[in-house]
């Protein structure tokens, strides 16, 4: 979206201090706490190191549970999610790796379908995936946050409510910028 007052991008900003599994996300005048990696903001972003990795991206997809809720509002074409839906994450495998594949499979990978909410709602963040590049870490969504605002494994998580609000106001022309404040 463009500032109609500059014709500047607008982007998601995502700030925390070094180390800290809990930082802020603003957009426009919105500002919400969310939940980081439990690593923090991680400058070398590894496969499975916990950490959320620092930069601008852009925003991909949006995925919802279907039997759960309706599709959010906003200006994403939201994709139901289907009970064999899962992400790539097995390095070794550089053909399903940090991309949207079909269960069952024999290789790494999570299942996005899950008995807790987390994934109700996900938003695919445009992380090491063009082209993927092995072990460089997969899987890097904005998703909804577990009680509390507790660690993810690197993503970003936002309590229910402020994710709704966000998804009403951003669509996948917003970028998403992360980055590790003094």
């Amino acid at each position: 979206m463009r500032d109609r007052r500059w014709g500047v991008q607008v982007s998601i900003s995502v700030e925390a201090k070094a180390g800290e599994t809990k930082g802020l996300l603003r957009y426009e005048e919105l500002v919400f706490p969310c939940a980081l990696g439990r690593s923090g903001i991680t400058e070398a972003k590894r496969e499975g190191d916990g950490g959320t990795p620092p930069g601008r991206y852009p925003l991909r997809s949006l995925f919802y549970r279907p039997d759960r809720a309706p599709p959010p509002p906003g200006r994403f074409h939201p994709i139901p999610l289907q009970r064999d839906y899962g992400w790539g994450d097995d390095c070794n495998h550089p053909e399903s790796y940090n991309r949207l594949i079909l269960l069952p499979v024999s290789t790494g990978h999570e299942v996005l379908w899950r008995e807790d909410e987390i994934y109700d709602l996900i938003v695919v963040i445009g992380y090491n995936d063009a082209p993927p590049i092995p072990g460089r870490g997969s899987a890097i969504f904005l998703h909804l946050a577990r009680e509390g605002l507790t660690p993810t494994e690197g993503c970003i998580a936002l309590a229910r409510h402020d994710l709704l609000a966000l998804l009403d106001r951003i669509g996948p022309e917003t970028p998403m910028e992360i980055r590790q404040i003094p």
